[in-house]
């Protein structure tokens, strides 16, 4: 099995690169698409590859940091979660926020991911709670700090939001205490004024 590949950035697609090794070899690369997006052609890279072998293909799934290929595989370990679906997963979500989603049993941002329904999501956090990390865990303590000081689903809203955005757990949960009634506000209001707070 293929478990990384270094090379040079031949092409680029919609979901998809083409990495041509030293041996002149071309490999098409499916990525997600934030990771893609970093991604420029005649570049040097070094990507984490999972490789999946199907009847009728072998596909590969590549990735720049090492925490987006371990989340990835630990998806694959879900019951119903394929590669393609964990894919879009990624694309749509950063590690942190997915992480601080499951740690706080938010159900209903789970479910604005790509191909995750009610029993999907509700798959995924009981088959989950136990496989997380201890920074996923770190970050969830945070997140319950802060939902306890807001109050409301409003506040997890806005956390995934503003990691989607690319903020880190440290540069957003000190902003979000800072904010006075959260809980009377709506996720739009607190995200927001987050991001004025993030701006100073």
């Amino acid at each position: 099995m293929i478990g990384s590949l270094k090379g040079t950035v031949d092409s680029l697609g919609i979901d998809n690169c083409i990495i041509e090794t030293a041996g002149g070899v071309g490999y098409r690369v499916f990525m997600p698409a934030a990771q893609l997006a970093q991604l420029t052609q005649g570049a040097s890279v070094r990507l984490h590859i999972h490789t999946a072998v199907r009847e009728d293909a072998i596909v590969l799934y590549g990735f720049l940091s090492r925490e987006y290929y371990d989340l990835f595989e630990l998806l694959l370990t879900i019951s119903g979660v394929g590669p393609k679906m964990a894919l879009g997963i990624l694309s749509a979500v950063k590690p942190d926020a997915f992480y601080l989603a499951v740690q706080s049993r938010d159900i209903k941002v789970l479910t604005k991911l790509p191909g995750i329904g009610k029993k999907t999501a509700e798959r995924l956090l009981l088959e989950l709670k136990d496989k997380v990390g201890p920074v996923a865990a770190e970050s969830a303590d945070s997140f319950g700090e802060a939902v306890a000081a807001g109050g409301s689903g409003a506040v997890a809203e806005a956390i995934e939001a503003l990691a989607s955005l690319g903020y880190s757990n440290s540069e957003i949960m000190p902003v979000i205490k800072k904010i006075e009634g959260a809980e009377t506000k709506t996720s739009e209001e607190i995200l927001k004024q987050a991001l004025r707070l993030m701006m100073k």
